[in-house]
């Protein structure tokens, strides 16, 4: 399970999972600088991950090893879970937060839109037609499923769309940048905001 941080030092929280499949120690900052150290055996989710991070202005640790000799499915999936996890541990009873946000992201000629509500319903919209189904070793199916995974874990409401493009890598790495900014806007503190921003008095 993800622990809290309860030192005070802000909105973070680490998870160490280990399974059959893979091994993974993960913490993330929500009110972090940038900084990024990622190490799993998946090198373009290790690229989608640190624009994730440098775009939300989140500190990211990941170690992951998994068995990648069959395929990328369960270290990419079990990422999703762990940095989900780590997300809802750390926003805790989310007082203050703005909640809401909507980002679009231009990568050259590819566009790409990420809608957020930090509502406590999991819910994934994803909308993607991608040139190519891998970009190098990498299956762009498993975009779908690590968001999936994500917003499951987090118990957020996510929407991606891709709207169009040529370029599969751009394509994708529009749609880490605009989640990282999204995510970035969504978790922000505004100060106007008494509570947590829902008439129900709970998210």
């Amino acid at each position: 399970m993800a622990e809290q941080n309860q030192q005070g030092a802000g909105r973070q929280a680490e998870i160490a999972r280990k399974t059959n499949e893979t091994d993974i120690r993960l913490a993330f900052n929500v009110d972090g600088t940038g900084v990024s150290e990622i190490e799993t055996d998946v090198p373009f989710l290790n690229h989608m991950l640190d624009l994730f991070t440098k775009h939300g202005r989140f500190d990211l640790k990941v170690d992951a090893k998994g068995d990648v000799d069959i395929d990328d499915h369960h270290t990419v999936e079990d990422i999703g879970i762990c940095l989900g996890q780590t997300l809802r541990e750390a926003l805790g009873d989310k007082k203050g937060i703005k909640r809401y946000a909507n980002v679009f992201i231009p990568m050259d000629e590819a566009l790409a839109q990420v809608a957020i509500d930090i509502s406590n319903r999991p819910h994934l919209e994803y909308r993607a037609q991608y040139p190519s189904a891998t970009v190098g070793s990498f299956t762009t199916e498993l975009v779908h499923e690590f968001l999936w995974k994500f917003a499951l874990e987090a118990r957020i409401t996510l929407h991606v769309i891709v709207h169009y493009g040529h370029n599969t890598h751009h394509m994708v790495e529009a749609v880490f940048k605009a989640l990282g900014r999204a995510l970035d806007e969504a978790t922000s503190i505004d100060p106007r905001v008494q509570g947590v921003p829902s008439t129900k008095g709970v998210l």
